[in-house]
Parts: structure tokens; C-alpha cells; sequence
């Protein structure tokens, strides 16, 4: 199974790297929960944090902008220290799980990072995602590989998406959602000129 969470690494010197990322969960169920695979691209600050850490910070948001935010170049969202390791906890969490590194599986692309939870703490309950906060997430993923992916398609699914994020978006959905739009919109001028 994979989770969208937001990643939280960082280097040696205290710099947090903020990324959303598709983390795979154990499917053992003796073991899920406290088995983690991340599988960061390279060239991928994430990837060099974790390698240089072995820790990193999983967080479950249901604030979307932050999953926007990130792939439209707003990474500034507040932090507060990790518990048990040395690391850092996106403030708006309503869970995270700290994580320690403990094999890679080394690939020229994408390195499979195994992972074991070291703490998991609850802030707050999640109460579902809406329709508009599902099209936001399954848009930011898009964005996420505009270089990977047909524009053609890029554009059916998000016209897709547009209906249920114009069904049930609040301001903080639209407001991510125009982030996405804007590096889209900037992407077609960009391979068009």
C-alpha cells in the first residue's frame, strides 16, 4: 500500500527538506505500521538527506496546500522539533511517525530507501478528505511528472479532477489547486515556445 505523506529530512547541519511523497507501507500485518519504503528519484535532496541522517519524518496532513505547495516552490511551512530523533514535524500534522533508515536497495534512478518506525504520535483525527482535497492530491502527482507524462493526458485527468474539486473545494483547495494550474499553464508556455 502506498501513503501520501509529506516527507520531512534533513541534512547534517539541521537544513529540513520538505516533500510530498508516495511512501510504501509493509504488507506484511505483522509488521505494517513500522515498516516504510521511500523511493526518492535521483537527483533528489531527500534522497541525499536520508542517506546522510538515516532519519527522516513522515507526515499525515490533510492540509493540501502543503502537498501543492511544495511542487510550486512554497516549502516554508512551520515546524517543530521530531521527539525521538534528531528531525523535524510539519506543525499542521495530524499524525507523524519517526523513522530511522536501515537498507537501501541501490538503483541509478530510484533506490528503494526500508525504513523502521522509531515513534509514532497522533495530534489530532483525520476526518476524511473531501473531493476537492482528493483532486488536489491526484493533481499535485500529476504536476509531479509533467516531464514523464503526455501532456494530452495531464490535461484530460485534471479536467476530470476539476469536477469534484468545483463540487466541494474551500478556499484552502482552490487556493492550492491555482498553484497547480499556474505551473501548468507555465509549463505549456514554456515547451510551446
Amino acid at each position: 500500500m502506498i501513503q501520501e505523506t509529506i516527507v520531512i529530512t534533513q541534512n547534517n547541519s539541521g537544513l529540513a527538506h520538505i516533500a510530498p511523497m508516495g511512501v510504501h507501507i509493509s504488507p506484511d500485518p505483522q509488521t505494517a505500521g513500522d515498516e516504510f519504503v521511500i523511493l526518492p528519484f535521483r537527483p533528489s535532496t531527500t534522497l541525499n538527506n536520508l542517506l546522510e541522517s538515516k532519519t527522516a519524518v513522515l507526515n499525515y496532513c490533510a492540509d493540501v496546500r502543503v502537498f501543492a505547495g511544495c511542487l510550486t516552490g512554497r516549502r516554508n511551512w512551520p515546524l517543530k522539533p521530531a521527539e525521538k530523533i534528531s528531525g523535524q514535524v510539519l506543525h499542521c500534522a495530524l499524525a507523524h511517525t519517526e523513522v530511522e533508515l536501515v537498507h537501501v536497495e541501490d538503483d541509478e534512478i530510484r533506490p528503494k530507501l526500508f525504513c523502521k518506525a522509531v515513534h509514532t504520535v497522533n495530534h489530532a483525527p483525520f476526518t476524511g478528505f473531501n473531493r476537492a482535497q482528493s483532486s488536489v492530491l491526484e493533481a499535485a502527482i500529476l504536476i509531479s511528472r509533467l516531464n514523464m507524462i503526455p501532456l494530452e493526458k495531464i490535461e484530460a485527468e485534471i479536467d476530470y479532477l476539476r469536477i469534484g474539486l468545483e463540487k466541494t473545494a474551500g478556499s484552502r483547495e482552490l487556493e492550492a489547486w491555482g498553484w497547480l494550474m499556474t505551473v501548468i499553464e507555465n509549463y505549456k508556455t514554456e515547451i510551446s515556445a
